[in-house]
């Protein structure tokens, strides 16, 4: 939201009071507390009728350091983010004549003090990285007529856009030359943010759209710092735009909260950060498999749903997961968790017989319940619906008629719902998609009394949070897997997440990949889309392309709108190329299950920017159509129908992983491809885990295991296998100039002489097999 005319001038209609001294700092035992009027006291009449801001410098964790920004402090205690990796002994403090610094680890935050302007720096090792200076922290009053760019944020329904406020807190911190800013949930414009303006605000727009149904208030730039604003409601970025030196943050309201976090990369910000927010859980081997959808209005029943599951084993197409979309329901139901009897007479049974076939189960719910489902009148008597402020229900006719929206801020209300999901568990059901939760109102009342604004975007952790908590409870923790669409800061501790809505064309894969890596920057470890795009019906090039691309992501589903997703209704070739693609992700399980545990550790995403492992390269910044895949596989995907794709490999000798040709790095290059390849590159010297398996996604990685060693300089490698049962093993492989090596902790070891590894590598298929007996 932009509050100036210019440089120098603020628009008609607004007043700012901007803090501008540090007039005196009392410092705590861990923490700062800055009182900065908003005018330079140079007697002791300027301290009348002066309002002043009250600035709080603090810690939660090392390397982080919260600044809580406050007018007025007594208003009523507003709905927060949680942050489980708080702590409360963290900070050290230091105050002299001239300066205030708190500390916390590698990472200071520096106030000077008694000067006659505002001048608040953050340090690491010495090095500026931030800092906000003269007008850039303040508290911003409307008039009725402001002349600002509020407009409408998010969908443009009644009662579900961002309101407007009289009064707003906002901040600023410096970019520097060269900075890039990255991040801010799932969004499908240009990865890199500067010159935009962002608004955290969940909306359902598709993927073609400025809209996000992930709006996550957290971005991270390449100069060692990311930011998150502690504010689950609207919060409005003017990212080198309004203000072209700084990024600008804004929230409604009297406060504002933001932590500056440090890293040495950018993936020990989001360490830091996951750590903070939470941290994402571990998901089972099985969803990394194949899952195949009804997709959304198409007919079907039993008798088509087998007729697809026996299509796929016919073919040789091995399949994970078979999920039924909203029409398992009757229609006007939805949500009354009933299979609809018409079609679907023997739910239990049907769930049996897919179970035999070795699947796992998926349906579709959302968090609204339809006036004509029985549950409607039960969740109004028991008061679990939203309210609107005359106790009335709030009901609307957009999706379903009449509907209601289910009140998780009621715990009466959660178990309720709970209690109906723990229902379709008992019947065989393994798995949820939790469709929207981005429409919520906000001219509602909630039942903890929260406030409808900061309720809009939080609403969705609370739904997917009930939905979570079942699976965990009746599957058990490292075994629960939503397939969710919305989110926001702390989603990615209740994996797996989907693009949402995209069209079936080249132009929406690539915006959908976008969307993908801003996510990853924001600290979700897992991530999917719906292959061939949800609304229309793709070519067969189309549908081919994109199912390598999805095949190589963390979680891979065929889904689309009103035609079906099943390979061989596009041409044969898409059945053999989901067969190669599939089976190339079975046979990676080893390298992706791993991947999946140390997210759960560290915050990493599987699906990474190039930036984010290669951040002192400079060509990497705005690569945003290509990625990697864990640290050592690099994907690019085809986004043409030529077959002609560009991408860069940084400096080293990569090896195409099909063909073992061995590239000079450094540079961008050009390939044509078949629908059964893409550019997929292995990073020098990269240990790649491979399975002996082919068929599914869960079994023993360690029985017939090869390790694909890869080309190289002369170092030592440890490389971690784990299995589905949880049995570990540690391989060390230790390369010199003429031999490979591996010893395990799991037995005695191997060791294997070769020639010199590059020659041997380019004289089979670049890389080093080295085939293991467990």
């Amino acid at each position: 939201m932009k509050f100036t005319d210019g440089f120098w001038q603020l628009r008609p209609g607004v007043t700012a009071l901007y803090a501008a001294q540090a007039y005196d700092v009392v410092a705590g035992d861990h923490d700062l507390v800055v009182t900065a009027p908003t005018k330079v006291i140079t007697s002791r009449g300027d301290t009348l009728n002066r309002p002043s801001i009250t600035v709080t410098l603090s810690s939660p964790l090392a390397d982080v350091i919260r600044v809580r920004v406050e007018h007025f402090q007594g208003g009523h205690d507003q709905l927060s983010f949680p942050l489980p990796g708080e702590r409360d002994d963290i900070g050290e403090v230091s105050v002299t004549d001239a300066e205030a610094t708190l500390t916390a680890g590698a990472l200071s935050a520096r106030i000077a003090v008694g000067t006659d302007s505002w001048n608040l720096e953050f340090l690491a090792g010495g090095r500026r990285l931030t800092g906000s200076g003269a007008k850039s922290l303040g508290l911003i009053q409307l008039a009725h007529d402001a002349q600002v760019d509020s407009g409408l944020v998010g969908n443009a329904r009644t009662g579900t856009s961002a309101p407007r406020s009289d009064t707003y807190t906002h901040a600023q911190l410096d970019l520097g030359v060269g900075e890039l800013v990255y991040g801010l949930g799932e969004r499908f414009g240009p990865l890199v943010k500067n010159g935009q303006t962002v608004e955290i605000w969940n909306a359902d727009g598709g993927t073609s759209s400025e809209q996000a149904y992930k709006s996550v208030p957290f971005h991270l730039t390449n100069r060692g710092y990311g930011v998150f604003v502690n504010h689950p409601g609207h919060v409005s970025y003017e990212i080198g735009s309004e203000t072209v030196e700084r990024v600008q943050f804004s929230v409604p309201g009297e406060a504002l909260e933001y932590f500056v976090i440090h890293g040495a990369d950018q993936k020990a910000i989001l360490d830091r950060y996951t750590e903070l927010t939470g941290r994402p859980a571990v998901v089972p081997a099985w969803s990394y498999g194949l899952w195949l959808s009804t997709s959304f209005t198409t007919d079907y029943d039993e008798e088509t749903v087998s007729s697809f599951v026996d299509g796929m084993a016919e073919r040789d197409l091995p399949l994970s997961v078979f999920h039924f979309d909203c029409f398992w329901m009757r229609e006007f139901n939805w949500c009354d968790f009933e299979w609809d009897p018409r079609v679907f007479p023997d739910p239990t049974g049907m769930l049996e017989r897919l179970h035999a076939k070795d699947l796992h189960l998926c349906v579709w719910i959302n968090p609204y319940i339809g006036q004509r489902s029985p549950l409607f009148a039960e969740a109004k008597a028991g008061g679990f619906l939203v309210t609107r402020p005359n106790g009335e229900v709030w009901q609307w006719d957009l999706w379903q008629a009449g509907m209601g929206l289910v009140d998780f801020t009621n715990p009466a209300a959660t178990a309720w719902y709970q209690g109906k999901l723990r229902h379709l568990m008992d019947q065989g059901v393994d798995a949820f998609k939790t469709d929207f939760g981005e429409r919520i109102p906000i001219d509602v009342d909630y039942f903890d009394g929260s406030s409808p604004e900061r309720m809009h975007n939080y609403y969705t952790a609370l739904y997917n949070r009930a939905v979570f908590e079942v699976l965990e409870e009746g599957r058990g923790k490292g075994e629960a897997v939503l397939f969710a669409r919305s989110a926001t800061a702390g989603g990615q501790s209740m994996p797996v997440h989907w693009g949402g809505d995209s069209t079936s064309s080249y132009e929406s894969m690539a915006e959908t990949l976008r969307g993908g890596l801003s996510l990853s920057f924001s600290g979700f470890a897992h991530w999917s889309h719906d292959i061939g795009g949800f609304e229309g019906t793709p070519d067969a090039g189309v549908f081919k392309r994109w199912t390598a691309f999805g095949l190589l992501s963390s979680h891979s589903r065929f889904h689309g709108s009103t035609s079906y997703r099943v390979p061989w209704i596009f041409d044969d070739e898409a059945v053999d190329v989901t067969r190669v693609f599939t089976k190339l992700k079975l046979s990676l399980m080893p390298y992706l299950l791993q991947l999946g545990l140390e997210a759960s550790v560290t915050g990493a995403p599987l699906l990474r920017p190039m930036q984010l492992e290669f951040g002192d390269d400079p060509a990497t910044g705005y690569l945003d159509r290509q990625y990697l895949l864990g640290p050592d596989l690099l994907v690019a995907p085809v986004f043409a129908e030529s077959g002609d794709v560009d991408f860069y490999l940084p400096a080293g000798e990569w090896t195409d992983f099909f063909s073992g040709r061995v590239v000079s790095g450094g540079r961008w290059v050009r390939e044509h491809h078949g629908f059964r390849t893409l550019p997929l590159y292995v990073r020098p010297g990269a240990v790649i885990p491979v399975g002996a398996r082919a068929d599914r996604p869960d079994y023993d990685y360690l029985d017939g295991l090869t390790l694909r060693v890869f080309p190289g300089a002369p170092g030592t490698t440890t490389t971690v296998v784990t299995t589905p049962d949880g049995t570990s093993a540690s391989f060390r492989v230790e390369r010199t100039d003429a031999t490979v090596s591996v010893t395990s902790d799991l037995a005695s070891g191997w060791s294997v002489a070769l020639g010199v590894v590059g020659e041997t590598a380019a004289a089979a298929d670049g890389a080093v097999s080295i085939p293991l007996d467990r």
